[in-house]
């Protein structure tokens, strides 16, 4: 399953996102529930960086299924939409009678 996490700050702005483990629905490489969240989170990581100018810090690790994204400065609306675009494509897979067993969604104040 894959674990994905939400981080928001106080004013309930979204300041990054944690992204870990295989989803199993298929064999590695055509397992197109990873296929999309990874598509989906890495996509977001550089739309944050290339269309708003904000800096993020980035972590990945293959073998785990890992994508850690961070904004390295304060939200802004952009970054906010952007978010809120990833996390509407993930909800709606985690929400999926066909995917829901493979995704966990959750939000975190931090």
């Amino acid at each position: 399953m894959t674990h994905v996490t939400i981080y928001r700050n106080r004013e309930k702005e979204c300041i990054g996102f944690t992204a870990i483990g295989h989803a199993d629905y298929a064999e590695s490489g055509e397992d197109l529930v990873c296929a999309a969240i990874s598509v989906l989170a890495i996509n977001t990581c550089n739309a944050v960086e290339q269309l708003t100018g904000t800096a993020v810090s980035l972590v990945t690790n293959e073998e785990e299924g890992l994508i850690d994204c961070r904004l390295k400065d304060s939200p802004s609306e952009q970054t906010g939409l952007l978010f809120s675009a990833m996390i509407l494509g993930i909800r709606s897979m985690a929400e999926n009678e066909d995917y829901k067993e493979y995704i966990q969604l959750s939000f975190e104040e931090v």
